[in-house]
C-alpha cells in the first residue's frame, strides 16, 4: 500500500479531518464509561454527593467536627465556610434551602470551586465520618467496637443516653488526639481518600437530610444531569462517526477514481514493449478488481486504522487510572490477541496473492473463450473448455474457501478472549470491591476499557485481514503506474519541414524485441519516396507487421534509424508523428457505438460528406446504406454485427476520414475477394492521389501494381524492385506469385 500513498495527496486535507474527528469519536468513546462509573458511584452508591465537603452543615455539627481537627486544618475549614443566622443577609433564601435554620445557625460553603473541594476533601471527609460514627455509637454503643477499635476504652460501657460529643469536649487534647489515632488507624483500613471520601458521602447525605434538604432529589439530578451530558457525548460521537464514513468514502471513491484515471492513462500510452509484460486479461484485473480491492480497503482504513489504536491505547490508559492493580489482564488480553493476529497474517498473505493469480487466469480463460466462442464451437471443444474453466474457478473457489476458513477461526477466538477478560475482571474486582480498594462503578467502567482494547484489537484483526490482500492489489496496479514507458516524446523535440514530403528511409535499421535474445529484424535498408507506393510481402514471421510498426513508433528501433521528410521520427513529438499517419491495422478493430461514431474517431468535426466519401472510397455504402439506420447502424463491442471484410472496409474508411499524408495498410485487405480489393484499390488510388502509401499483403494482385515491392525473409530484405523486377530477379517472389495467379496474369 506504501507505493500508492503517492496518489493519497489530493485527499489530504480531508484525511487530517477525518483523524481529528476520530479524535473526537474516539474521546466521546472513551468518556462514557466514566460518566456511567459516576452514575453507578455517585448516583446509587453515594446518593448523589459527590464529594466529602458539604455545601451547608449545621453549626453543631461543624462543632463537632472542629473537636478532631488540629488548628491548622480548622482555620482552612473557616476560611471557606461563613456562618448564617437570622440575622444574615439573604437569611429568608438560606432558610428556604435549609429549613433547619430556622433552629440553630448553619455554616455554608463559600467557594465550591475543584480546588477548593480536591483541598477540603480529606479533611472534611474524615471529619464527617468521625461525627457521623459517634452519632451511631450514641444510637447504638455496641457498635463501638466495630466502628472505633483500638481507641484505649470501651465506649460500649458508657450508661445509656451520654453525650459523647459533651464528653469528648471536657476531654484533655492528648486524649482526643489518642482518639485520632485509632479513627486514623481505623481509616487506614478503607482504601484511600477516595474510599474516605465515598464512606463519609453517606454523612454528607444524613447531614442534608438534618438540614430539610430534599436527597432524593439531589440524587435524582445528579443522575438525569449526568444521563444528559452522556447522551450529548454520545450524539457527538454519533455526528463524529457519520462524518468520518462519509469522509472514508470520499477518499476511497476518489482514490479509486484516480487510480483508474492513471492506470488507464498509463497504459494508453504504453509501447508494444510494456504490453509484452501485462497481459489485457492481467490488466483488466488490475484495473477492476484490484482497485476495487484497494478502494475497500482504503474506506475501512481511514475509518479504522488511525481509530483503532487512539480507542485502544485511550482504553488502556483510563483503565489503568481506574484501577491499576488489575494491568495484568489486559496485558494477557493483548498478548493472545497479538499472537492470534501474527499467525493469521503468516498464514493469509501467500494465499491472497495466489488468489489474485488466479483471478487473472480466470479473466484470461473467459476472456480467449469469449472472444473465441466460434472456434471452440467449430471444433466442438465446448466439453473441453469447460473443463479448464472449472479446474481454474475450483482453484480459485479451493483457495478462498482455505483463506476464509482460516479467519472464520478468528471471531469466535475473539470472543472467547472477551468473555474470558470479562470473568476475569469480575472475579478480581469482586475481591477488590469487597475489600474496599475498588468502586463497583471503577470495576464496571475498568470492564468496558477493557473491551474497548479488545475491540481495537479487532478492528485491527479486519484490517489484517483486508491489509494482505489489498496490499497485494496496490503493488499490483503500483506495478503499472510505475513502469517506465520506452517509447517517450523527445526532450527537445524538433518539427518536421513545411511543406511536408512524406518520404521514409529506412537506414540500417535492426530490432529486437525485449528480453528476446535476437534481433527481429536486420539491418533493413530501403528509400519511400513522397507520393509512392510500396508493398511489402514475406513469409509468415518474416517481420513484416513488425517493421511497418516502428513507423508510427509503437516500437523504437534497436539500432539504425528510420527518417520521414529528413527527420528522425525519434525526434519528432508523437502526435506530430501520427497525425501524419493513417494506420490501419491487420485485426479490424470497431468500437462500440454506430458506424457514425466509428468514423468520427479520425475526425470528430468531419462533415456528412466526408463521411460518405470515405465509405464510398473503402467500397462499405452498399452494406450501411442498405439498412434503414444507415451510418447510425449500431456496432457492437469489436463489430462482432459486421463480417470480418465488412470490419476491414469500415476500419479503412476510418482511416481514410484523416487525409493523413501516409497510410499503411497491415493485412488488411485479406477478407475481401478479389473483386472488391480490386475496386477497392483503384479508389485508393484516385482518393490518395500524393500520398505515400505502404501495403503489406501476402496477396501479389493486392501489391503488384506498386511503385516498389520490398520482399522479407527472417527479417531481412532480400529483394526489392517492381513486381516485373522480382518476377525475374527474387526466387521467393516468383514462387509466392506462381503458386497464387496464372502465369499469364503475371505479366
Amino acid at each position: 500500500m506504501l507505493r500508492i500513498t503517492k496518489y493519497m495527496k489530493p485527499f489530504l486535507l480531508m484525511l487530517l479531518v477525518s483523524v481529528g474527528l476520530l479524535f473526537v469519536q474516539a474521546d466521546a468513546d472513551l468518556t462514557l464509561p466514566d460518566y456511567m462509573s459516576r452514575i453507578v458511584n455517585v448516583g446509587i452508591q453515594q446518593g448523589g454527593v459527590e464529594s466529602a465537603v458539604p455545601e451547608a452543615l449545621r453549626k453543631s455539627t461543624m462543632d463537632r467536627i472542629f473537636l478532631f481537627l488540629p488548628d491548622g486544618a480548622r482555620a482552612e475549614v473557616e476560611a471557606h465556610y461563613k456562618l448564617v443566622g437570622k440575622y444574615t443577609a439573604g437569611y429568608e433564601t438560606y432558610l428556604q434551602k435549609y429549613p433547619v435554620l430556622a433552629k440553630e445557625p448553619v455554616y455554608v460553603l463559600t467557594n465550591a470551586d475543584k480546588k477548593t473541594v480536591k483541598q477540603l476533601d480529606p479533611i472534611m471527609g474524615k471529619g464527617m465520618l468521625i461525627v457521623f460514627g459517634i452519632e451511631k455509637i450514641e444510637s447504638n454503643p455496641a457498635q463501638a467496637k466495630q466502628l472505633m477499635p483500638n481507641m484505649g476504652f470501651d465506649l460500649s460501657k458508657l450508661p445509656p443516653g451520654t453525650d459523647l460529643f459533651a464528653l469528648l469536649a471536657k476531654m484533655s487534647a492528648s486524649q482526643r488526639a489518642q482518639i485520632s489515632t485509632a479513627i486514623n488507624q481505623r481509616f487506614a483500613t478503607i482504601g484511600g481518600e477516595k474510599a474516605i471520601v465515598q464512606a463519609a458521602a453517606q454523612a454528607v447525605k444524613a447531614e442534608y437530610d438534618a438540614l430539610g434538604m430534599n436527597t432524593s432529589k439531589i440524587q435524582s439530578s445528579y443522575i438525569l444531569h449526568t444521563g444528559a451530558l452522556m447522551l450529548l457525548i454520545a450524539l457527538i460521537s454519533v455526528i463524529a462517526t457519520i462524518s468520518v464514513g462519509y469522509l472514508a468514502a470520499k477518499i476511497a471513491a476518489g482514490l479509486g477514481r484516480d487510480l483508474r484515471h492513471f492506470l488507464f492513462e498509463k497504459v494508453m500510452r504504453f509501447s508494444g514493449a510494456e504490453f509484452d509484460r501485462f497481459s489485457t486479461a492481467s490488466l483488466i484485473t488490475r484495473s477492476t478488481n484490484d482497485i476495487t480491492q484497494i478502494q475497500t480497503a482504503m474506506m475501512i482504513m481511514v475509518r479504522m486504522v488511525f481509530y483503532a489504536p487512539i480507542i485502544g491505547i485511550g482504553a488502556i490508559i483510563h483503565a489503568l487510572k481506574k484501577s491499576p492493580s488489575m494491568w495484568w489482564t489486559i496485558a494477557l488480553a493483548v498478548i493472545v490477541l497479538i499472537g492470534m493476529i501474527v499467525t493469521v497474517f503468516s498464514i493469509a498473505v501467500p494465499k491472497f496473492k495466489l488468489i489474485q493469480m488466479l483471478i487473472d487466469k480466470l479473466n484470461l480463460i473467459m476472456r480467449e473463450n469469449l472472444s473465441g466462442m466460434m472456434v471452440v464451437r467449430a471444433f466442438s471443444r465446448q466439453p473441453n473448455e469447460e473443463k479448464r474453466f472449472d479446474a481454474a474457478n475450483v482453484d480459485l473457489t479451493k483457495t478462498n474457501l482455505f483463506v476464509n476458513r482460516v479467519f472464520v477461526v478468528v471471531m469466535p477466538v475473539m470472543m472467547l478472549i472477551l468473555n474470558g477478560v470479562t470473568i476475569l475482571i469480575l472475579w478480581v474486582g469482586a475481591h477488590q470491591v469487597a475489600q474496599s480498594t475498588m468502586q463497583v462503578g471503577d470495576m464496571i467502567a475498568f470492564m468496558q476499557y477493557a473491551m474497548q482494547v479488545v475491540f481495537a484489537f479487532l478492528m485491527l484483526a479486519m484490517m489484517f485481514i483486508l491489509f494482505p490482500r489489498a496490499d497485494v492489489s496496490a503493488n499490483r496496479v503500483a506495478d503499472v503506474l510505475d513502469t517506465d514507458i520506452t517509447i517517450l516524446n523527445p526532450p527537445q523535440p524538433r518539427t518536421f519541414p513545411a511543406p511536408f514530403k512524406p518520404a521514409i528511409e529506412f537506414e540500417q535499421v535492426s530490432f529486437r524485441y525485449p528480453d528476446a535474445k535476437e534481433d527481429m529484424l536486420h539491418d533493413i535498408n530501403f528509400s519511400i519516396q513522397a507520393g509512392q507506393t510500396i508493398g511489402i510481402m514475406g513469409t509468415t514471421g518474416s517481420g513484416k507487421s513488425t517493421l511497418i510498426n516502428l513507423i508510427p513508433r509503437f516500437y523504437d528501433v534497436t539500432g539504425g534509424a528510420i527518417h520521414i521528410d529528413g527527420v528522425d521520427i525519434r525526434e519528432v513529438p508523437l502526435e506530430a508523428l501520427r497525425d501524419r499517419i493513417g494506420y490501419v491495422p491487420q485485426r479490424s478493430n470497431l468500437f462500440a457505438g454506430t458506424v457514425e461514431s466509428n468514423l468520427r474517431y479520425a475526425d470528430e468535426h468531419a462533415d456528412e460528406a466526408t463521411l460518405r466519401r470515405a465509405l464510398e472510397v473503402a467500397q462499405a455504402t452498399e452494406f450501411i446504406f442498405s439498412k434503414p439506420e444507415g451510418m447510425r447502424t449500431e456496432v457492437s463491442q469489436g463489430g462482432i454485427n459486421f463480417s470480418g471484410g465488412q470490419r476491414q472496409r469500415l476500419t479503412i474508411a476510418r482511416a481514410l476520414i484523416k487525409r493523413s499524408p501516409v497510410y499503411i495498410f497491415d493485412e488488411c485487405f485479406s477478407a475481401l475477394d478479389y473483386k472488391t480489393d480490386a475496386q477497392l484499390r483503384r479508389a485508393l488510388h484516385g482518393y490518395l492521389a500524393n500520398r505515400t502509401i505502404i501495403i503489406v499483403s501476402q496477396r501479389v494482385a493486392t501489391i503488384k501494381a506498386s511503385d516498389q515491392i520490398i520482399v522479407l525473409d527472417e527479417g531481412r530484405v532480400i529483394c526489392k524492385g517492381t513486381h516485373h523486377e522480382l518476377m525475374e530477379t527474387c526466387k521467393v517472389y516468383r514462387e509466392i506469385a506462381l503458386s497464387q495467379l496464372k502465369q499469364e496474369a503475371l505479366l
